[in-house]
């Protein structure tokens, strides 16, 4: 049996029960590690674990025909990851990632109206969907965790309140762009605490409605629009840019594109801030079943993709910086938050979907926690001189709209 011998090599550390079709048991173990088992319930479920193993384990989570037995689906991901990472690996595996090299400029490809399916596939569902594991300001994209200690809610406003000292908001009445605008809350926080007038724009209908709804709740639809725009087609010149969350859709075929775009979309002394998930391990693919199910179209760049389509646009990158497990923590908080409300969630979509997103959530957070995942955010210019010699001026802004800890 394929599968059986392939587990046997994966196997390094730790042990893995697995009960097949046929009711037959048997046990691979390692070193010391975690120990976890599962039921592999029908022929189908086995034969997709045995020739593309990316896709089915995920495929058979949903469908309930791969059963973690006695652990989480998260301890059960955690532990073949682990092994993973120690140079184990599925031969399968290894031949399917080699087709997704050679896919990936077209699975990538996102023009204005595919961009626009690929965002309401994931974007557009149940309004109280977001609302059940999100923070308050249902920000979806890496918190940031000056201690550790932080609850969700404080390390979302301490994302928003560092990005803003890295565009530099020292005057009222800036005008700023921010391409990927999701809900709302990112617009509402600069307009609302710094004085800018903000336009933001989006490719989601539902995100559009609720952002809409937001800032007229805010009372700030004087400084404060939000349209329905896919960012090639942003014309005016700003003076701050800003993006977070979004990059990962728009694909490798499209990098210089977009960087032309924020580049056309800077005063000749504007700032732009990108906040983007990475990798670290150089170019790969995106996994096969968060592409389908999740994020089609979606991809995590190795900054060695990224930098060439900066500098092709004549941009300067005046600071970079590397978030690391910050992400790992945002997603532990979402993981529990999606438990906790699971019941309510299930009633608004289905037991099928309730699986779904748990696999992607265990699985987000394990490529942050173990698989070189990243998030980089990315300041750029069009002139050399446009901001002062040091950062001091962002820590010096962070530490001025930071509220005392008791």
């Amino acid at each position: 049996m394929l599968f059986h011998l392939a587990l046997k090599r994966l196997i390094q550390h730790g042990s893995l029960t697995v009960t097949y079709p046929d009711g037959t048991v048997r046990d691979y173990r390692g070193g010391p590690g975690p120990e976890v088992a599962m039921r592999i319930t029908t022929a189908r479920a086995l034969r997709g674990m045995t020739f593309n193993p990316a896709m089915a384990l995920g495929e058979g989570y949903m469908a309930d025909e791969i059963q973690p037995e006695g652990c989480s689906i998260f301890a059960l991901l955690e532990m073949l990851v682990l092994n993973m990472m120690e140079g184990g690996t599925h031969p399968a595996e290894r031949a399917m990632e080699l087709i997704r090299l050679f896919r990936r400029r077209f699975d990538q490809l996102n023009p204005a109206s595919r961009s626009q399916r690929n965002v309401a596939h994931h974007y557009d569902l149940n309004g109280r969907l977001y609302s059940l594991f999100l923070d308050r300001d249902r920000q979806y994209s890496c918190a940031y965790f000056p201690t550790g200690t932080e609850t969700l809610e404080e390390a979302q406003v301490a994302k928003k309140r560092h990005i803003a000292a890295k565009l530099r908001l020292d005057r009222p009445d800036l005008e700023v762009l921010d391409i990927g605008c999701g809900w709302g809350g990112m617009a509402i926080t600069l307009a609302r605490d710094y004085g800018a007038r903000v336009t933001g724009i989006t490719l989601s209908q539902e995100q559009l409605a609720v952002a809409r709804q937001r800032v007229e709740e805010a009372g700030l639809k004087d400084r404060v629009r939000i349209e329905m725009l896919d960012y090639r087609s942003w014309k005016t010149p700003m003076d701050r840019v800003v993006s977070v969350g979004m990059f990962e859709h728009v694909g490798i075929d499209h990098y210089r594109r977009f960087f032309t775009t924020v580049r056309d979309a800077l005063k000749e002394d504007g700032v732009a801030l990108i906040h983007a998930i990475g990798r670290s391990d150089g170019p790969g693919s995106t996994n096969p079943w968060l592409a389908k199910y999740i994020f089609p179209g979606g991809y995590s760049p190795a900054l060695s993709e990224v930098l060439p389509a900066i500098e092709k646009a004549r941009l300067w990158a005046t600071d970079i910086e590397i978030l690391r497990l910050h992400y790992a923590k945002t997603i532990e908080h979402w993981r529990a938050r999606f438990a906790g409300n699971r019941d309510t969630i299930a009633s608004l979509t289905d037991e099928r979907f309730c699986r779904m997103f748990e696999f992607y959530l265990a699985g987000a957070e394990l490529s942050f926690r173990h698989m070189g995942h990243l998030v980089w955010q990315a300041q750029l210019t069009r002139r050399v001189d446009t901001l002062p010699l040091t950062r001091d001026y962002m820590f010096e802004a962070e530490r001025a709209a930071t509220p005392a800890r008791a």
